[in-house]
């Protein structure tokens, strides 16, 4: 066994999840992975056949799977808020068996994340094993006090803002899990400037960019190619989390000029509300990756004005697809700006300047074969090995 073990816990994973069981894997330090529902490789029948949606690249006898809680989740119908109390759940309930499972295992670390990790943090640290906490989003006094601003900034918008919504007890389960931590990984410089000043001046906070995917090549368009209107792309769920409702504000700045909004996410609320605010935007649902890859294609920019992030992974996302990007520092992103090569990076809750600088793309449409290949070569220095590499490094 190696002499730096890791156990991961996350009840449903995801691409960082992913990609640190892979590399721990890859470098013989996987012990074991607790999770609802997921395989490795290996697998037998019938668990094979979730290998394309819950598959994890190690094997399957390193999976510890506690699913039943989860299967439920996943047949029940309700509303959001039920959904989101059963996640909830799922999360408590594999933190728990986590914590009751620790002394069999030879493990030096821990690794988990927010929402699942105090039960299996304070038996980690009765038994002198490491705590290393992923903190996704920033601290929740960041998310309620900027959250609670927009709900007065925008009254109307405040039922698409969830989060000011959580349960005292789940906000108190986040506390726990930071204070318990003995190692602190943020995926970007705005979440680790949100946790509290004394946590962060006990507890090394390191930073671990999110990986981007694989760049599709570019084909250049020709010059002298008379060109539509500049079209820009919004992706996430429509709330004021992520700003839309400055985007639109700016939309209606730029009221007669050549510039198109596109929106693909999740709504909120009914289509109505967000076309009273304002009507003309094209939607597309929610859908795969694949489809996404080709929407964002078809744009010239991705706007994101997000109030409250971790780190977007959207952002990277298009500019993998060569499209220059207009974020906010609070979107987690910052690193990622080139200013006026990869994108601009704007104040949050600025619509006027939001305006200005989808102007300035649109009026430099020459140059976009130009921004287009400084993108994806700004995506390409961020890999999801070297994400992992600094969490593991953090502990040898």
């Amino acid at each position: 066994m190696s002499e730096f073990g890791f156990l991961v816990s996350h009840p449903t994973g995801n691409n960082f999840v992913r990609s640190l069981l892979k590399e721990l894997e890859s470098q013989k330090k996987l012990i074991r992975f607790f999770t609802t529902i997921g395989v490795g490789y290996e697998a037998r029948f019938p668990l094979n056949r979730l290998q394309e949606r819950r598959g994890y690249e190690i094997p399957d006898c390193k999976i510890s799977r506690n699913w039943k809680n989860e299967v439920q989740r996943l047949l029940r119908k309700g509303n959001q808020q039920s959904k989101r109390r059963w996640v909830d759940r799922s999360y408590e309930l594999l933190d728990e068996k986590v914590a009751s499972k620790l002394t069999e295992h030879s493990a030096s670390v821990i690794h988990a994340y927010e929402d699942g990790a105090a039960s299996s943090f304070q038996r980690a640290k009765e038994l002198g094993i490491r705590r290393s906490y992923e903190l996704p989003i920033a601290h929740w006094k960041t998310v309620r006090l900027l959250l609670s601003e927009e709900a007065e900034r925008y009254p109307e918008w405040e039922p698409t803002l969830e989060s000011t919504r959580e349960p005292e007890e789940k906000l108190l389960r986040k506390e726990k899990e930071l204070r318990l931590a003995s190692s602190i990984i943020c995926p970007s410089d705005f979440v680790r400037q949100s946790i509290p000043k004394e946590i962060r001046d006990k507890t090394p906070c390191k930073i671990s960019p999110f990986g981007s995917p694989s760049s599709i090549p570019v084909e250049p368009k020709p010059k002298d190619l008379k060109r539509g209107p500049f079209k820009v792309l919004f992706v996430g769920s429509m709330s004021q989390r992520k700003g839309l409702a400055d985007l639109f504000k700016a939309m209606r700045i730029l009221k007669g000029e050549e510039v198109r909004l596109s929106i693909l996410g999740q709504p909120s609320m009914p289509m109505e509300f967000y076309r009273k605010q304002f009507s003309d935007f094209i939607y597309f649902p929610p859908t795969s990756n694949l489809e996404v890859t080709r929407i964002m294609q078809d744009h010239d920019a991705l706007i994101l004005p997000s109030i409250i992030e971790g780190r977007a992974l959207v952002q990277q996302e298009a500019l993998s697809c060569g499209l220059p990007i207009i974020t906010t520092p609070n979107a987690g992103g910052a690193d990622l700006i080139e200013e006026g090569m990869t994108g601009h990076l704007v104040p949050i809750r600025s619509p006027e300047i939001i305006a200005e600088k989808i102007i300035s793309l649109a009026d430099n449409k020459d140059c976009l074969n130009d921004l287009k290949i400084r993108c994806q070569q700004k995506a390409k220095t961020y890999t999801w090995q070297s994400y992992a590499r600094k969490i593991i490094d953090m502990h040898s």
